[in-house]
């Protein structure tokens, strides 16, 4: 994905920016603090530098996600795990597990067969939404997912049976 690509998706989405339209406070602070955090973190100077743009950039939101989330086990199959272990010293990076506590995938894996295993303490990060947006909107409309958050690039799915079903697009 070139750079006019990215600034066209942006003015797209610019009245999706800072959280606007959310009215959960938890909704905002996670949309504020971990997805569109512009704060440096400690190892935002060498973490990833060798990677293209978009790379590092969904690679940061991993090591946020993981650093917010503090899982045990991360199921990684596309390749981020460097970001997702320095966010989470504990964490060990396995590519399958029998619970999910977080997992970044792509949108072409079996993320429904993934799901079966997600309680409502999950996260699933799921890349590449935008090349097959039906099966992101599936994803989105299952009953298991409370809480979707779009960001063109990746999409986030939050399971918790407590909340009622929120759909999110917001410019990352």
């Amino acid at each position: 994905m070139n750079r006019f690509t990215h600034i066209f998706v942006s003015l797209s989405r610019i009245h999706h920016s800072l959280g606007f339209g959310i009215q959960s406070p938890t909704d905002y602070l996670f949309s504020r603090m971990v997805i569109n955090q512009n704060l440096p973190y400690y190892a935002y100077e060498w973490l990833g530098k060798n990677d293209s743009w978009v790379r590092r950039k969904l690679g940061l939101l991993y090591f946020r996600l993981a650093n917010w989330r503090q899982p045990t086990v991360v199921i990684d199959r596309v390749g981020v795990g460097e970001y997702l272990k320095v966010g989470c010293k504990r964490a060990s990076v396995v590519t399958d597990g029998q619970m999910v506590e977080l997992a970044v995938l792509d949108i072409s894996d079996d993320v429904t067969a993934l799901m079966d295993r997600c309680d409502d303490n999950s996260v699933v990060c799921v890349e590449n939404i935008w090349k097959q947006k039906d099966v992101w909107q599936q994803l989105c409309n299952d009953s298991r997912v409370t809480l979707s958050y779009n960001l063109y690039y990746c999409g986030i799915l939050l399971f918790n049976s407590k909340r009622a079903k929120q759909h999110y697009k917001i410019n990352f």
